[in-house]
């Protein structure tokens, strides 16, 4: 029947431009092996710099904007325009990040699609996850066990 969905590429009323079905004139090349493990491991880099932008979120971006605020002069000796100066600094560069992080998603899915790979969806998400575990995880031990509340925990003897 004419207005079967699957008939007109999901439209009720007609096919879209560029929504019918792909056919190749000849089959696509096959990629040699080499070129599939260059991209391969092409696409572990990219994920590996993933990881380590989403890891400078839970330590070096704040403390980086909290030392450059600190050695401004002109906002030592007013606290709270520094700490409104830092928040915002580090809310610039975390949202600068995650645009890189985005870009990076992009070229794996494209990098791994070139290895061979269905990759239909990005990895940011779960790299998100669970360099949020671990970044939670190294601040809480940082903070017991470490210089945050060990030192008031344990004052100096007197």
């Amino acid at each position: 029947m004419r207005t079967d969905p699957t008939d007109n590429g999901g439209l009720f009323v007609g096919r879209r431009p560029g929504t019918k079905p792909v056919h190749y004139r000849t089959q696509p090349v096959e990629a040699d092996a080499r070129r599939r493990k260059r991209d391969t491991l092409l696409a572990g880099l990219i994920l590996a710099a993933m990881v380590f932008v989403n890891l400078l979120f839970w330590g070096p971006i704040p403390v980086g904007w909290l030392w450059i605020v600190s050695h401004i002069p002109f906002l030592v000796n007013h606290i709270f325009f520094a700490l409104v100066v830092a928040f915002v600094g580090i809310l610039l560069t975390l949202m600068g990040a995650l645009v890189v992080l985005k870009q990076l998603d992009r070229a794996w899915i494209l990098v791994r699609r070139a290895a061979g790979v269905d990759q239909r969806s990005g990895v940011i998400g779960r790299v998100f996850l669970y360099t949020a575990i671990i970044g939670s995880t190294l601040f809480s031990l940082w903070l017991i066990f470490g210089g945050g509340l060990a030192q008031s925990l344990n004052p100096p003897p007197s």
